[in-house]
């Protein structure tokens, strides 16, 4: 009995182990948190728009503390939101008009950095000697102080947008040439082989095969490089503008009236963002498949 005992013991802990072996290999299911089955409920699209509200609602309660309840700051420094806000309305025509010449700037200047980066990246990924020869002239052309420059821009082009543009090529470009080489020399080994076996040309691999897989990277360049534009373009207006959200910012500084110039310091913010979040657009339309297989968020 002793032994038939023992023997089905045995059996029933090797069934045991077996089961537990079967769950190990199942994959893996977390349990929902609260806020992702919130998520959830409202959905993609309410979550991709309310999270990002909830973001700028914190972010203004806690501007408000800091500077109409606590009064930690000097209203000079920065004003109460509720001094911005009748800013922004007062002078809401002057502001807008300002905005829509800032952001002319800044696009064009991000689309011509965006040409000339990947043309730039393309050549120092076709050719070692290439990148070797000019590698450490782009750094050095980025490591320069830009708003060094200025003065300088406005000397050899003049007043009006030509500095202006050349300020925001100068900022956003380099991180476009970047990640378009990053990219461009990091091919998948398994696409890069299956290229070769089907004996396709350089242009066949480069169209079907390298560019599509470098194009995450080249977005990855282009979203750290919007912002910049901004700020090239914000800069260009300091030093040689005429019109613009920088040249506003100021002429409100040289009155006194502050509270105006950060309601144009928050227009080129909400600018920004909207920039950003276009050019985000812009990459899921372009590569649905990068969200599919890089990420389950």
């Amino acid at each position: 009995m002793s032994r038939d005992t023992s023997t089905r013991r045995t059996e029933e802990k090797e069934d045991d182990m077996t089961e537990l072996q079967e769950r190990a290999a199942e994959p893996a299911t977390t349990k929902p948190t609260p806020a992702r089955a919130a998520a959830r409920r409202l959905g993609p699209g309410s979550a991709a728009i309310g999270l990002p509200l909830l973001g700028v609602l914190i972010a203004m309660v806690a501007w408000w503390l800091i500077t109409s309840v606590f009064h930690l700051v000097h209203p000079a420094s920065l004003p109460p939101p509720e001094d911005v806000f009748q800013a922004l309305v007062e002078n809401r025509s002057v502001l807008l008009e300002a905005t829509g010449a800032t952001t002319l700037s800044t696009v064009v200047g991000f689309l011509l950095s965006t040409v000339a980066g990947v043309l730039i990246g393309l050549a120092l990924a076709a050719s070692r000697r290439v990148e070797r020869m000019f590698s450490p002239l782009l750094v050095a052309v980025n490591a320069v102080p830009k708003i060094a420059l200025g003065p300088l821009l406005v000397v050899s082009l003049g007043w009006g947008q030509k500095p202006i543009l050349t300020m925001v090529f100068l900022l956003c470009f380099f991180p476009i040439v970047l990640s378009t080489a990053t990219g461009l020399t990091t091919t998948p080994a398994e696409l890069a082989e299956l290229a070769r076996s089907l004996n396709a040309s350089w242009w066949q691999a480069f169209r079907k095969v390298r560019f599509p897989a470098a194009l995450p990277q080249i977005f990855v360049g282009l979203k750290v490089a919007m912002p910049l534009a901004a700020i090239g373009a914000v800069i260009g207006e300091f030093q040689a503008g005429e019109a613009g959200l920088g040249y506003q910012i100021l002429q409100f500084n040289g009155v006194g009236a502050y509270s105006t110039s950060w309601a144009a310091i928050v227009l080129i913010a909400t600018m920004s963002i909207l920039l950003y979040f276009a050019l985000v657009l812009l990459e899921r339309l372009a590569l649905p498949w990068v969200r599919a297989t890089t990420s389950s968020r």
